[in-house]
């Protein structure tokens, strides 16, 4: 109410939004009466998700309870209309950090002056001078920290929100540093504060320092945000002397500038060189071993990579102030990093080197130069710089095995292509695409490569792939893109059949590239990405070969996309008739479509039952013996399904889409509780849409049912272990299988997943009648468990998140309220 007189008194205009309303053009005290508004908005919504303890009530008396009931009533309604409202004062909080002006709140003068001349328009109360100033930096402050609050509530389920948390609440920090947390006019809970930092993982700097804008983490941080990346290796090279940030600080820094790098950002391959130099130039200084990454790097040494380590190296080491030991370890890694480079200009490079000369003694330089010259007589080495260099005299055959051994390494295509050019140059016997066991085509693909007459194409187009492929499978997408690439650039030349197929796995990598990247965040693929996918189904092209593992990928990826639509109604039909994952998405498509429909329109999924069946089926066959008898041989499983079991179980462990995981899981549930024999029923959710019964039981295999059953729900809660119907599919297996006290952990899970830890009543057909007598003693018992579940403990209902003492937990339950909770609680005991 306090809050509503302000803005009435403020003049903010009636009926009108504030989200649409310009703060920079209202006047200070009406801009600041909006902020006061929409930060006490946001905070009550943030305040009201906290649990409160509830204080345990006094005897009944009726008049107070009316009057407490009222007072929920009313609070609730409150909390209704700024939910509802929630987005917009998240717009106004957010439009209010592009303000640079000082804002003023209204004191008793200042409303003393309204009351005494109350049409006063443009009088002092509308004035920039009007009241009690707030500066631009004390606002900012306090509406960073409201919205990294609300942000954080949010953020649980959507990662862009909760790295803006993380911005918000480092740029409170920021700004506490810069004005002193002991302001007039903001107050911030900093041990809060600080909770939600260490929470979102922000880099925060301890209590002495006055000024983040100098500490290297703050420059760090916005370097990385700005996409400054230069800078980064400024601030390593400065720290090289000072030695102040963490190791682990640096390793993750560039770990994350290595994962930019892979996801397709080529300009920062040469930031990651520089960084990891940098990294290992301090690692050296420090006496820690050299990083695998420098060793990788340094498998294709170049004149630029070695000049700038020696860059590194002398602004690293300041020669007139540094002790022995430092001077000692830093000849040290020259001398081996000489030692373990072939080419001669660059080991010549780093011994004619002035930081080299000053570090080794003449003794030293004479020693390494014997060093180099037992491992190669005819190498003529100085330490004065020389014209040229005598080249080394080598046979036909080093020369060969060194080329293969790069194109082994390689994975630029130009250089590939070279190294062949040069290989066949030197031999037209070999065929350079046996040379390594590792390359490997699928067989569809190997005969009509091997079928191209020209034995330099061939070696080309069968290594380009090879590597492309492997590529792929360890997630290199960026080399395998420009792999497949080169290789369709040079098959389009000669051959339309194999053009097809470089088209083909560039939509198999485009499609991986996606899930990993920005499809892993929830972003739809391109309209483009779908078409092409869709083009894939439906190419009717003559005797091209075609691997089924793209048609695989694609129909998965269009079930976690949600084309339902067009899986049920526009795929052509003969593509259904000949590939099983067409029909078999079109099915679940379908069946996903008519879930909420009336039962009796769920045509598809009796479809979908019987193919499943027929899947899970398996075929007697006999066998005549050597005596001539006729023995059975059972288990064998069905060829008359349109895919294998395994084949099914495969393409079920590609889907993301929680509604179709939850519809064929319930298939299975169901197909395993038909079974005759069996004692206690899996709970599913939408389990009454699918048969009840099977004419041929004998047919089906219950046991791999069943080990199918297991391995999908173990799938699905990898995709989300929050699912409560799936934690309760789990607990069931775990029950039917009489291992009670892994059933009532996923139970109890589960309760606490849908009821948010037992702060709110489990829903009723969660815990439902179903026996969870699942513990070790035998103790426990249904009833106890369905009573315990729908009580409000004053232990703050349970509190098993905080791990309190199980005997604190004991004494807190109300017997009166539910007779058999203490032998249950005391049941589980062993499983607390």
């Amino acid at each position: 109410m306090l809050l509503n007189e302000l803005l009435c008194i403020s003049k903010v205009p009636s009926g009108t939004k504030h989200v649409d309303v310009d703060l920079a053009s209202l006047p200070p005290t009406t801009a600041m009466a909006i902020l006061l508004y929409n930060r006490w908005a946001i905070r009550t919504i943030v305040q009201s998700s906290f649990p409160v303890k509830q204080v345990k009530p006094g005897p009944p008396q009726l008049n107070v309870m009316n009057q407490m009931q009222q007072e929920k009533e009313l609070t609730d309604n409150i909390l209704k209309v700024l939910k509802e409202q929630a987005a917009d004062s998240i717009l106004v909080l957010e439009g209010a950090l592009k303000l640079s002006k000082d804002l003023y709140v209204h004191t008793i003068r200042t409303l003393d002056l309204l009351a005494v001349e109350p049409g006063m328009v443009n009088g002092e109360t509308e004035s920039s001078t009007a009241g009690l100033k707030i500066s631009a930096e004390e606002i900012q402050c306090q509406v960073c920290y409201d919205l990294g609050a609300i942000y954080f509530q949010q953020g649980s389920t959507n990662a862009a929100v909760h790295e803006k948390a993380k911005e918000m609440f480092f740029k409170t920090k920021e700004l506490i540093a810069k004005n002193g947390s002991s302001s007039l006019h903001f107050t911030i809970d900093e041990e809060r504060l600080a909770g939600y930092c260490q929470a979102c993982g922000v880099l925060t700097l301890s209590s002495d320092d006055t000024s983040q804008q100098a500490t290297p983490y703050s420059q760090i941080h916005r370097c990385m945000k700005s996409g400054n990346y230069q800078d980064i290796v400024n601030i390593f090279l400065e720290d090289n002397l000072t030695l102040s940030l963490p190791v682990q600080f640096r390793q993750s820094v560039l770990r994350e500038l290595f994962q930019k790098s892979q996801q397709g950002n080529d300009a920062l391959d040469e930031v990651c060189f520089k960084v990891c130099m940098c990294n290992t130039v301090c690692d050296v200084l420090q006496g820690r071993t050299v990083d695998v990454q420098f060793c990788q790097l340094f498998l294709k040494p170049s004149k630029e990579k070695i000049d700038f380590l020696l860059e590194v190296c002398s602004k690293s080491l300041n020669l007139e102030n540094a002790s022995e030991a430092l001077k000692r370890k830093m000849a040290a890694f020259l001398k081996n990093l000489c030692l373990g480079l072939e080419d001669l200009q660059l080991v010549f490079m780093i011994s004619s080197h002035e930081l080299f000369m000053k570090l080794l003694k003449d003794d030293e330089r004479k020693l390494l130069i014997d060093q180099m010259r037992k491992r190669s007589p005819r190498i003529n080495l100085c330490t004065k710089p020389v014209a040229s260099f005598y080249d080394i005299p080598a046979s036909a055959s080093v020369n060969i095995g060194q080329l293969e051994h790069q194109l082994i390494l390689s994975v630029d295509p130009w250089r590939i292509r070279q190294i062949l050019i040069e290989l066949h140059g030197m031999t037209s016997e070999r065929q350079f695409w046996t040379i390594s066991n590792k390359w490997e085509v699928p067989n569809v693909y190997g005969n009509v490569i091997l079928g191209i007459k020209d034995s330099l194409t061939r070696d080309l187009v069968y290594i380009l792939m090879a590597k492309g492929l492997h590529c792929c499978a360890i997630k290199d997408f960026v080399h395998a893109k420009q792999l497949f690439a080169a290789c369709l650039e040079l098959v389009t030349e000669f051959s339309p059949k194999l053009r097809q197929v470089m088209l083909n796995e560039m939509l198999l990598l485009d499609i991986y590239t996606h899930e990993a990247g920005p499809g892993a965040s929830g972003e739809r693929p391109p309209s483009d990405l779908i078409s092409r996918v869709r083009g894939y189904l439906e190419m009717r092209v003559p005797d091209i070969p075609l691997r089924q593992v793209i048609a695989e990928e694609c129909v998965a990826f269009l079930l976690n996309w949600c084309e339902n639509e067009y899986l049920t109604m526009q795929v052509p039909l003969p593509l259904v008739q000949t590939n099983p994952y067409v029909k078999l998405g079109q099915l679940l498509a379908a069946t996903c479509k008519e879930l909420p429909g009336p039962k009796e329109s769920r045509r598809t999924a009796k479809d979908l039952w019987e193919v499943v069946v027929q899947i899970c089926s398996v075929s007697n066959q006999h066998k005549r013996g050597n005596d001539g008898r006729v023995s059975l041989i059972k288990h064998r499983e069905s060829t008359l399904g349109i895919m294998y079991r395994s084949e099914l179980l495969s393409f079920i462990k590609k889907l993301r889409e929680p509604l179709v995981l939850t519809t064929i899981l319930s298939l299975f549930v169901k197909l395993h509780n038909v079974r005759e024999d069996i004692v206690n029923d899996i709970a599913a959710e939408h389990i009454s849409i699918w048969p009840s019964s099977i004419p041929n039981l004998q047919s089906v295999d219950f046991e791999a049912v069943a080990v199918t059953v297991k391995e999908l729900v173990s799938y699905a809660l990898t995709i989300n272990a929050n699912n409560h119907f799936w934690l309760i599919i789990q607990a069931d297996i775990y029950f039917a299988t009489n291992q009670y006290s892994a059933a009532l952990h996923y139970y109890l899970q589960a309760g606490a997943v849908c009821s948010d830890f037992f702060n709110k009543m489990v829903p009723p057909d969660v815990y439902t009648d179903q026996p969870v007598r699942a513990s070790d003693t035998g103790q426990g018992s249904s009833s106890a468990f369905t009573a315990l579940s729908k009580l409000c403990l004053p232990c703050a209902r349970l509190r098993w998140c905080r791990s309190p003492s199980w005997d604190s937990v004991l004494s807190h339950v109300p017997v009166c309220a539910c007779p058999g909770a203490v032998p249950f609680l005391h049941s589980i005991r062993p499983c607390q």
